[in-house]
């Protein structure tokens, strides 16, 4: 066995159905007393049942911002800083996907407030010290123990009005953090069990969940939970080792051109994962295909069948990419070398992005 470093990330984890119940006591637990509520404009109704949800065991919260946006723009956080300010909150607590996760942590981060955050999608921004954020059309990201949020509540019920295509981008958002993990420069023993186990397990539950996606019988309920489950997995997988072209690629292609987040990596993924493929360790394409239904011993031919299942949209163009868009995403993404394990070549990325965008199966022959 190779040497290795594993280290634990030391976030407080309660999973499982009907634990929102257990947020107010977290909460005193933490000898917190006023958080602020964070949501997207569209679950702002969330903050309502928080609110009440806390009321009812005595926790005033301190207030309501509900103003999360996708890819963390900086303008967005400069007035969540102000609210937390004048509200006197002293914690943020964030309810969603990794918008409003994400906005939570870059008000965490420059404030020091304890941040609990309460996953409803698959996306696993909230196992993570990694923050992405946007500033004038360009996304960059930095990493930091202290933007870890403490505590994460993963409640199964909260899933359960996930629409069906956005539980299917989601948990494929979560599969890529455990694909890239596995063949990190800096992966481990630990990392690479949690990593087969995640893939397998939403593999295996989310065409169930797209199925049922309200949970309305004993199969789609155990799927709901197995998602969330790998979901989970995922998560820590992409906050303890470090990622390579695909999360590149995904970062360029959202915050360049403002795509959105989960159904990006849901196309992205195999086209990625086909141009490393021919760097790989052959016992690492192995493992992903076990984890992979119907793969015929093929990793990207089980991620391609997997999307079918999903019935997923595969071409950026369906999200308003233009043709012309895919020189310049070359460009940013080749601006400079980073881990992977194929150098960049930026024909070949460039042929990579064109058939993200076109929405063409992937394949290995580049």
């Amino acid at each position: 066995m190779e040497s290795f470093i594993y280290t634990s990330t030391p976030s407080r984890v309660i999973f499982g159905s009907g634990c929102l119940s257990q947020l107010a006591s977290e909460i005193q637990r933490l000898k917190l007393s006023a958080p602020l509520l964070l949501t997207t404009p569209e679950q702002a109704e969330q903050a309502d049942s928080l609110t009440e949800l806390l009321s009812k065991s005595g926790v005033s919260a301190a207030g309501k911002f509900t103003k999360a946006k996708m890819h963390t723009p900086v303008p967005i956080t400069e007035e969540a800083l102000d609210y937390a300010q004048s509200s006197k909150a002293d914690s943020v607590i964030s309810i969603g996907g990794g918008s409003t996760i994400g906005l939570g942590k870059a008000i965490s981060i420059r404030t020091n407030l304890p941040h609990i955050c309460i996953p409803t999608t698959y996306a696993g921004s909230e196992m993570t010290p990694i923050l992405g954020e946007t500033t004038d059309g360009r996304k960059t990201t930095r990493s930091d123990p202290k933007i870890l949020p403490g505590t994460v509540l993963y409640d199964v019920d909260l899933t359960l009005t996930l629409p069906a295509a956005l539980s299917a981008t989601s948990g494929v958002n979560a599969i890529a953090h455990a694909v890239e993990a596995l063949y990190s420069q800096s992966t481990n023993p630990i990392i690479n069990l949690l990593a087969i186990e995640g893939i397998s397990s939403l593999a295996d539950s989310l065409p169930d969940v797209v199925s049922d996606p309200t949970a309305s019988t004993d199969i789609g309920r155990r799927a709901r939970e197995k998602a969330l489950y790998g979901a989970w997995l995922c998560g820590h997988c992409l906050g303890n080792v470090g990622m390579g072209l695909h999360h590149k690629l995904c970062h360029t292609l959202g915050g360049s051109f403002n795509l959105p987040h989960a159904e990006t990596h849901t196309i992205v993924l195999p086209h990625a994962l086909s141009y490393n493929a021919p760097a790989l360790k052959k016992e690492v394409l192995v493992k992903i295909a076990n984890a992979l239904p119907e793969s015929d011993g093929n990793a990207v031919i089980g991620l391609n069948v997997l999307l079918d299942k999903l019935q997923v949209k595969r071409g950026l163009k369906e999200f308003g990419m233009k043709e012309e868009d895919v020189d310049k995403a070359a460009d940013i993404a080749c601006q400079a070398q980073y881990p992977n394990p194929r150098p960049l070549e930026r024909e070949k990325i460039k042929e990579v992005i064109r058939r993200c965008w076109a929405g063409e199966e992937a394949r290995t022959d580049l």
